[in-house]
């Protein structure tokens, strides 16, 4: 089963599921013969399917109202846009500068296939890549010494619930 809590309410089902669910599944170009039956149907009868989306969405709003999802769940946290950036990699360091002299060369290739072709290039030549592993070497602990003096957290940068939500009792 997937990650996620099994407890949580399903996700809301549209009328053009619900018509899907009741279509017969014994062709071999199932998703054709929905698309063309949905698209031919007049709007009563999707009517009937625009009902059932309709009280399934009301009962998923209805459940998650009362749903209350496990602690230790947390939505994903943003990153600062001010903070430090990574230093590229001594790989990606040599892909930037030789990728355009490989599509000047080879402007027939895909973006895939001047990856496979750097990549050899990268793997077969280790004297190259001394001064891109160096040079990697002094951006990271440039990097290293900046979050380090980068003292801004997460927390500080969102406000208080006080701040957000202001409820009058009037």
């Amino acid at each position: 089963m997937g990650k996620g809590d099994p407890k949580k309410p399903t996700g809301k089902m549209s009328s053009y599921a619900f018509f899907v669910t009741q279509m017969p599944q014994s062709t071999s170009q199932f998703s054709e013969k929905c698309s063309e039956r949905w698209k031919t149907m007049s709007a009563r009868e999707k009517g009937k399917f625009e009902d059932m989306a309709k009280a399934d969405e009301a009962c998923y709003e209805r459940e998650m109202k009362t749903y209350i999802p496990p602690k230790g769940e947390t939505k994903r946290q943003f990153k600062d846009p001010s903070a430090p950036r990574r230093p590229p990699s001594a790989f990606f360091s040599f892909y930037s500068e030789y990728c355009p002299k490989i599509k000047g060369e080879h402007p027939s290739l895909s973006f895939g296939d001047v990856g496979k072709k750097l990549g050899e290039m990268w793997n077969n030549t280790a004297d190259e890549k001394q001064p891109y592993e160096k040079n990697t070497a002094k951006l990271k602990e440039k990097y290293e010494k900046d979050i380090a003096g980068f003292p801004v957290l997460l927390v500080q940068l969102l406000p208080s619930p006080s701040q957000c939500c202001q409820i009058n009792p009037s």
